[in-house]
């Protein structure tokens, strides 16, 4: 047994040690690192970072890297709503190398080991919209007429899955101005009731539309046209 001698590095300063995980994903030209990956090449050990910042996965967000492993508590709930909201974001069906930083808060590889596969994740995603706009927020609409008020059938929120689906059913594209992402990353879509709700609107698909948020802050309350 040969015996040896670990130093201490208690007065390391914070920076230093993330640094020093940078300098790892850096020479593994990985985007995330494993506590065995940084015992084999970091400057300190894992167990130093880990008693500073109490978790691998909080170094891993201080260093700008993504987990390294699916965290138990990510439902698929999350990551589907992270799919949707890269989809949103670049206005069509994201790729395999653009569930990364700065679009993706997770790696594709949780995907991966979640659905086995990035393409399994994304048939899943279209299943997931598909399944929850089957029942939610549907009213008799046989004689429904936007310009008169009723009592309320449906609720004000829109839901992250039927807003996706107008979105897609819009093209990614605003209704008004005929701007979208596709065009440019820097524009932000909004899903907008036609009738406001205040004045009896309901939250089904014919009385929603895509909006870009400059149009949809410019509509205020008023009827569309």
């Amino acid at each position: 047994m040969e015996f040896k001698f670990e130093e201490y590095h208690r007065n390391t300063p914070d920076v230093d040690l993330i640094e020093d995980i940078k300098t790892v994903s850096r020479k593994l030209q990985k985007n995330t690192i494993t506590i065995n990956e940084y015992n084999e090449n970091g400057t300190f050990n894992a167990c130093t970072l880990q008693r500073r910042f109490k978790s691998w996965f909080k170094v891993l967000e201080l260093a700008g890297l993504d987990p390294s492993r699916s965290e138990i508590n990510i439902s698929d709930d999350d990551l589907f709503k992270n799919i949707g909201s890269i989809w949103i974001s670049l206005g069509r069906q994201p790729k395999y190398d653009e569930i990364k930083k700065p679009f993706s808060k997770y790696s594709v590889g949780t995907y991966g080991r979640r659905f086995g596969g990035f393409v399994n994740a994304l048939k899943k995603f279209i299943e997931y919209v598909d399944n929850d706009n089957k029942d939610e927020n549907k009213i008799d609409n046989k004689n429904y007429n936007k310009k008169v008020l009723f009592k309320h059938k449906t609720k004000r929120e829109i839901s992250f899955r039927m807003r996706f689906t107008i979105l897609m059913r819009d093209g990614f594209t605003c209704k008004t101005c005929g701007r979208s992402p596709l065009k440019n990353l820097n524009v932000v879509l909004h899903v907008d009731h036609i009738i406001p709700w205040s004045k009896g609107g309901e939250t089904i698909p014919e009385n929603l539309e895509t909006k870009c948020e400059k149009c949809n802050l410019g509509k205020g309350n008023e009827f569309n046209v």
